[in-house]
């Protein structure tokens, strides 16, 4: 469906890319992965046509349509969240028109058996059947499924877009994309702003979903369950393999293990020819058997070895000052904002060395509490203190605001080093990965990766006893979160962290605290283990709904007098007759639907193509109405 052929992005004599080739079917689900700065991005510009190529070429078909999320974007206002989702419906209004002039041309033309007829009549049958899938659900049912399903709840969709974060309006974005039923998807790390559960729905989404999927993340467990194809950009080729990411590492390390052992078998055996060629080079007696090696040397097909980008983090973090035993306690603690309350009574208790977590919706008041523990925010009442010398060390998600985008990244660690570790700062700088001009470029030009790497370079210039990180792997690539989370592990201070990366978490915290509906709860198992008792405690809340409402119904099934329950099982039957007769219309009208595309794709000679049209429109038009009708008994 796509092609990439011998596709360079260079910048002067840096090569970003270099002569890629790749397809993507129409049923390929790509995790793309690598380094950040590795490209990942431009390759999706380059896709969608927002970047052009230094060489190479794209080829596309016309007809596809093509949704691309980008990592940052603008947002509308003016309009509550559901009125904004809606804005994905308006593209079936275009679609609709296309139809209509697709009709026009086609009732005017005679060329039949042209192949650009041919290709008229095929377009104006894929956009019949993908309106008839999008009328699947009314779109406002899908709108409010999406959005709920990405963590609105139900009393916030009428709220104005401009009233909420940029991380929720990305989730507007995400549902408008998902809404509008693209041939092909990009997506650039969508799970930066969701948290956990809308990650887990947002993984079913994707897996069902039908068509083409690019995705850039750096979530190991996201990727295997919604992937089935994994290219990585490593030193500016790709490496491409048709398993999801866990796999194609398994893959690559043996088909690594596998070229080195012949590289060697190769060169021990090189090796041994040229010493022969050396050895009697001047014997008369040898010399056809010297010149037949020499040969065969020369004609050898030398084993290479693919590239691999070795450079990794080296982070460890300085020894912990040693604090008392208690580090944080918050006593009935409640925070508010103007005109609205974040959360309440929370008790919440970190001893040395312990690591924490905290999980939950966003904006439930996991980055609040972090802004009260740092003395940003005053609680509204309850006690929070930090306890006997203790060292907070704080990451913020948003790096962007706390970076002077103007500042070099060597101004940014010089500006706030003092004393000896000042003459350490190239060194510092290094274990993240900054190595020659890159200490001189601006915070403006840096990825979201790069500029999380260099406020961890930041929060390590002194020692601290108990680090506050707030989202510090959002856009870290997948080598330097395991490398951060080790780290992490080996830190001997207190840890208080923000995440909804599950990988990332399992095996690092010793326990987390739930924010939801403005409470704060203490959990001592696993994420793991509290994700899979929450899905069985909804389920059985629904098992539960369901009973009291069966019970319901059967009581007032009780109060009825005979003559009523008579009543009511008439008009239940009639409503089941009518069901049960527009099912079959409904089927029917169907069935002729698609005998009329098939016909106007095929077009045979003689054809009334106008009034056949006509009638496809009619039947369509019927289809529609029958279908609103079903909903409405339902």
């Amino acid at each position: 469906m796509i092609s990439l052929d011998d596709i360079t992005v260079a910048y002067g004599s840096y090569v970003l890319l270099d002569k890629i080739n790749f397809h993507i079917s129409e049923t390929d689900k790509i995790g793309l992965v690598g380094k950040n700065g590795a490209g990942k991005s431009t390759l999706m510009k380059l896709i969608c046509g927002l970047q052009t190529a230094s060489s190479g070429q794209i080829d596309k078909p016309n007809h596809i349509s093509i949704g691309y999320l980008p990592q940052i974007m603008e947002h509308n206002k003016g309009r509550s969240v559901l009125e904004e989702a809606m804005t994905a419906f308006d593209s079936e209004k275009q679609m609709e028109k296309e139809i209509e002039e697709l009709t026009q041309e086609l009732s005017l033309r005679e060329d039949y058996e042209s192949e650009a007829y041919m290709e008229l009549a095929s377009r104006l049958s894929d956009l019949n059947e993908h309106l008839v899938a999008a009328h699947s659900e009314p779109p406002e049912v899908q709108a409010r499924k999406t959005l709920l399903g990405l963590g609105f709840k139900d009393r916030e969709l009428s709220r104005l877009t401009e009233t909420f974060s940029e991380g929720w309006n990305m989730r507007i974005e995400l549902a408008k994309l998902l809404l509008r039923q693209h041939d092909v998807l990009l997506l650039d790390e969508p799970t930066n702003h969701l948290d956990i559960e809308s990650i887990e729905w947002l993984e079913d989404f994707l897996s069902s979903r039908k068509g083409s999927l690019l995705l850039v993340s750096h979530d190991i467990k996201f990727l295997d369950k919604v992937t089935n194809r994994t290219v990585e950009i490593v030193l500016s080729h790709i490496q491409d393999y048709k398993v999801p990411y866990s796999k194609y590492l398994e893959l690559r390390a043996e088909r690594m293990s596998q070229q080195m052992a012949a590289y060697e078998n190769q060169q021990k055996m090189i090796e041994k020819t040229e010493e022969f060629i050396e050895r009697f080079r001047y014997k008369a007696t040898k010399s056809n058997q010297v010149q037949s090696r020499i040969k065969a040397l020369e004609k050898l097909d030398r084993i290479e070895v693919d590239e691999t980008d070795n450079a990794t983090l080296r982070v460890k973090f300085p020894p912990a000052p040693r604090s008392g035993d208690l580090v944080y306690k918050a006593t009935g603690l409640t925070v508010s904002y103007p005109g609205k309350r974040v959360f309440s009574d929370a008790d919440i208790e970190i001893k040395r060395g312990e690591k924490v977590a905290l999980i939950g919706r966003n904006g439930e008041g996991k980055t609040t509490l972090m802004r009260v523990i740092t003395g940003e925010l005053e609680p509204e009442r309850g006690e929070s203190r930090l306890g006997h010398n203790v060292d907070l060390g704080y990451f913020a998600q948003a790096q962007e605001r706390v970076l002077d985008p103007q500042c070099s990244v060597f101004e940014t660690l010089d500006r706030v080093a003092v004393g000896e570790i000042r003459t350490k700062i190239r060194d510092i700088l290094a274990q993240f990965l900054f190595r020659g001009e890159d200490i001189d470029k601006k915070v403006a030009v840096l990825s979201g990766g790069e500029r999380a790497r260099l406020g961890m370079a930041r929060l390590m210039l002194k020692s601290h006893n108990f680090l506050l990180l707030d989202e510090p792997t959002n856009h870290m690539d997948i080598k330097s979160k395991d490398i951060l989370k080790q780290a992490l592990i080996s830190y001997d201070g207190a840890l208080l962290i923000v995440s909804h990366d599950r990988d990332f978490l399992d095996g690092l915290v010793d326990k987390f605290y739930e924010f939801s509906e403005g409470k704060v709860k203490e959990h001592l198992e696993t994420v793991q283990e509290f994700l899979e008792k929450k899905k069985l405690e909804s389920l059985s809340e629904l098992d539960r709904k369901e009973q009291a409402q069966a019970k319901t119904e059967q009581k007032a099934e009780q109060s009825l007098t005979y003559e009523q329950q008579k009543a009511i099982s008439r008009q239940e039957r009639r409503l089941k007759e009518q069901v049960k007769k527009l099912e079959e219309q409904i089927d029917v009208l169907e069935s002729k639907i698609k005998e009329i595309e098939n016909v106007l794709s095929e077009a045979p000679e003689g054809l009334d193509i106008m009034a056949k049209t006509q009638e496809y429109l009619d039947l369509k038009q019927e289809l529609d109405s029958k279908t609103a009708q079903w909903f409405e008994l339902q």
